[in-house]
């Protein structure tokens, strides 16, 4: 893998990037944040490990910058000393998709690196398959997203989220989740596009029993589709005939 590290200790970048390196991964190391940044400008990694705390700009603002403005989700593993799970919570709410709490430990690294390269790899496979719920069909590769066969025009954000919902049935996706996937923002900065945007996407695909699905908001964390087990049948869908 071609790995990016933030570390600003200069002695933990040497041994972190020695041990990456035994492995066969590319590293490339850095102690600024704001330097890392304008290398992400002009070039792509694989995964990030990124130290909490760097002077100037930190991890955490990397991380936020990342989930902003690349338009591919790179993999970014916290290094921090911050073991509180508050600590950890914002991490991960923040966009990160793993951490490890200091001092590193070299064979636990290259585990969790060979993991978090595993769920990538699944995850890649599934992305292009086409996702059925009740009268839907949401089309990862060709983007669009089909109400009783016929396309519904969502723009690329109200996409994104439908996407996502539909990635996710049956499971409560945190307002936290949402805004960092979709925006790349806590839920502070996007309350209202936020809800503005279930509003549009429920309107524009008729999100109601009668159509399989069904979206509700859950207070306090955010929102779930579900599937509607007893769909009932329209007047006029099609139906089958015997042959005499």
């Amino acid at each position: 893998m071609k790995i990016a590290l933030l570390e600003d200790d200069p002695e933990q970048s040497q041994r972190i990037s020695g041990v990456l390196r035994g492995e066969g991964h590319e590293c490339s190391a850095f102690g600024d944040g704001s330097v890392l940044i304008r290398q992400l400008k002009r070039e792509t990694f694989d995964l990030l490990l990124l130290d909490w705390r760097t002077p100037g700009v930190t991890g955490y603002e990397v991380t936020a910058w990342a989930r902003a403005n690349l338009s591919v989700h790179v993999p970014i593993v916290f290094l921090t000393s911050r073991a509180l799970e508050v600590d950890i919570v914002a991490g991960l709410t923040a966009g990160a998709d793993d951490y490890m709490v200091k001092p590193i430990r070299g064979a636990e690294l290259l585990a969790r690196i060979t993991a978090l390269q595993r769920r990538i790899n699944l995850e890649s496979a599934q992305a292009d398959r086409v996702i059925a719920a009740g009268k839907y069909r949401v089309d990862p590769k060709s983007r669009c997203c089909y109400l009783r066969d016929e396309p519904v025009e969502l723009t690329c954000k109200e996409f994104d989220l439908t996407l996502l919902l539909f990635q996710h049935i049956g499971r409560v996706l945190s307002r936290e989740h949402i805004g960092g996937a979709i925006w790349g923002h806590g839920p502070e900065s996007i309350s209202r596009t936020l809800d503005t945007h279930m509003s549009r996407i429920r309107i524009k695909l008729e999100l109601r029993s009668e159509n399989g699905v069904k979206l509700t908001p859950v207070y306090g964390q955010g929102y779930r589709l579900d599937v509607v087990a007893d769909l009932p049948q329209d007047a006029d869908e099609p139906k089958e005939y015997g042959a005499g």
